[in-house]
């Protein structure tokens, strides 16, 4: 049994490596995006079936954004990244209980080490999906901060004359408010890789020592921890975009 902490190569186009993480996300954002485009297309007044199950995952998370915000014309210009955010980050996580997850895949040869490259890995489990998902994030702040209270009035927050008083305070709050948008991208980014990833290894190893009943408690609570972990990424990115919508306070 091999435990790879970085994605494993399956096939190369050109010089460029396709991961098994790749693979997954690309398949998994394929699926998001026609499952989006039937609904669509076969919506009804009177809803049911998967309609009905989409609709109340979406006036709930819609209801969740409303509470936070307390303004329903700013929820809905922040929902659409929001509930795109739970959704893809809440399935990718669910990857990780698909039949196959580290033990169907191609053997390789690895340092004089015949290895096991699995087909199926979560893209969470992947630190450059996470970055990216973390800079989509904190950038999308920015964007809608300064188109909700203008650039000058957003640079504020940041850039503060040490001649107003009092004297430096300013200047030093607005530098810590840089320190902590760098911050943001470190947090989210490992915080969501690091979970995702210890959750891999432990079904994985339960797998390979005990294959049958015994590692049931462990997917359960692997799906309870991506629908945690996918909330509260989402739950933060909200709370990032109502901050950055926000003007500072003198």
């Amino acid at each position: 049994m091999n435990i790879s902490i970085a994605a494993e190569p399956i096939f190369h186009i050109g010089s460029f490596p396709v991961t098994n993480t790749i693979l997954v996300t690309l398949v998994l954002s394929l699926i998001i995006i026609a499952a989006s485009y039937i609904l669509k297309n076969k919506i009804s007044l009177v809803p049911r079936g998967f309609q009905n199950i989409v609709e109340s995952v979406l006036e709930a998370l819609l209801n969740l954004v409303d509470s936070v915000t307390q303004d329903h014309r700013q929820s809905k210009k922040f929902f659409p990244l929001v509930a795109t955010i739970f959704i893809f980050v809440i399935l990718t996580n669910w990857v990780e209980v698909v039949p196959g997850l580290g033990t169907i895949g191609i053997r390789e040869e690895l340092h004089g080490k015949e290895v096991l490259v699995p087909f199926i890995r979560s893209g969470a489990a992947d630190l450059n999906l996470t970055l990216a998902l973390a800079i989509v994030s904190v950038m999308a702040a920015q964007i809608l901060g300064i188109a909700a209270i203008g650039f000058g009035k957003y640079a504020q927050k940041f850039f503060v004359s040490p001649l107003h008083k009092p004297y430096f305070v300013g200047t030093f709050v607005g530098i810590l408010e840089i320190i902590s948008e760098v911050a943001k991208l470190i947090s989210f980014s490992f915080r969501l890789f690091g979970n995702i990833f210890a959750g891999e290894v432990l079904l994985t190893v339960m797998l390979f020592l005990v294959p049958y009943f015994v590692p049931l408690p462990f997917l359960f609570l692997e799906l309870f921890v991506g629908f945690v972990q996918a909330l509260v990424f989402a739950m933060l990115t909200l709370v990032f975009l109502k901050m950055a919508a926000t003007e500072a306070a003198h």
